[in-house]
């Protein structure tokens, strides 16, 4: 069956069918091709707070890998569209690649680690969200360096949201967000409560981040806006955004990072 044009529901339908009970190759890559704009159109939106030197075609190369285990992935039986379901791995075998070229210095690395632990040694002891001169005395920096410190590790940030809730600590231990959306109710109800509790322990540090931060997660990874959109609707800069998007990020990580150990103690 070769799709000449825009495929039909029933045509696709038939396509999914025959490739996962038939296993069919044809099938397969027919589905592949159909898809294949899903690439395009992640890698765009990934570009756009990326280096200029990165180029597209590159990220486009590498989200077709993460279709592809899509595709092959995809469990017919969910309740829910194959685009809601790719695209976030699209993204991850995107950001993946560009990990695995460590394009940050070991230096900054470093202080990345540094300003998790800040902000939460910082937020243990004032119960709040420290400011940025509170960081930044934590750090023996001034303003200007810590901004400039964040601006630095903005790349690094630009991670699936998913990723930083991984209970296990392994890639292949990690919760997607797509996987807390109701399924089979056969599932292991132990299986259910880990995802029910992660997913709680999530909303709780998103909910304390301080308002803006807030609002640039929801849009970033729940709207789907790009860095510069997100400066359009709360009226500042691009590289303030990414600034912000990198201070809640290493902010989560942090929270995150210690409720893996106090959860079982709450």
């Amino acid at each position: 069956m070769i799709l000449k044009e825009k495929a039909t529901v029933n045509q696709l339908n038939q396509l999914w069918r025959k490739f996962k009970q038939e296993n069919d190759q044809e099938a397969h890559d027919q589905l592949i091709l159909h898809y294949s704009p899903l690439v395009k159109y992640v890698a765009s939106r990934v570009s756009a707070n990326l280096p200029k030197n990165i180029e597209l075609a590159d990220l486009i190369s590498c989200g077709m890998f993460g279709l592809i285990d899509a595709v092959e992935k995809f469990d017919l039986s969910r309740q829910i569209k194959f685009e809601t379901y790719a695209m976030p791995r699209i993204k991850g075998a995107i950001i993946d690649d560009l990990r695995s070229q460590d394009w940050l210095p070991r230096s900054i690395r470093h202080k990345s680690k540094e300003l998790e632990k800040v902000y939460l040694k910082l937020e243990t002891k004032l119960h709040r969200a420290p400011t940025d001169e509170e960081v930044a005395k934590e750090m023996n920096m001034t303003i200007t360096e810590l901004q400039s410190l964040l601006s630095q590790l903005s790349y690094k940030s630009l991670v699936p949201l998913d990723e930083l809730w991984n209970p296990g600590g392994e890639k292949d231990d990690a919760v997607s967000l797509i996987d807390t959306l109701r399924s089979d109710p056969a599932l292991d109800p132990s299986n259910l409560f880990e995802v029910a509790e992660t997913k709680e322990i999530l909303a709780r540090a998103i909910d304390r981040l301080p308002e803006r931060e807030k609002i640039v997660v929801a849009l970033y990874y729940y709207e789907n806006l790009t860095l510069r959109e997100i400066g359009e609707v709360l009226g500042v800069t691009e590289s303030r955004v990414s600034q912000l998007h990198t201070k809640a990020i290493l902010r989560l990580k942090a929270k995150l990072g210690s409720s893996k150990f106090q959860s079982g103690a709450s």
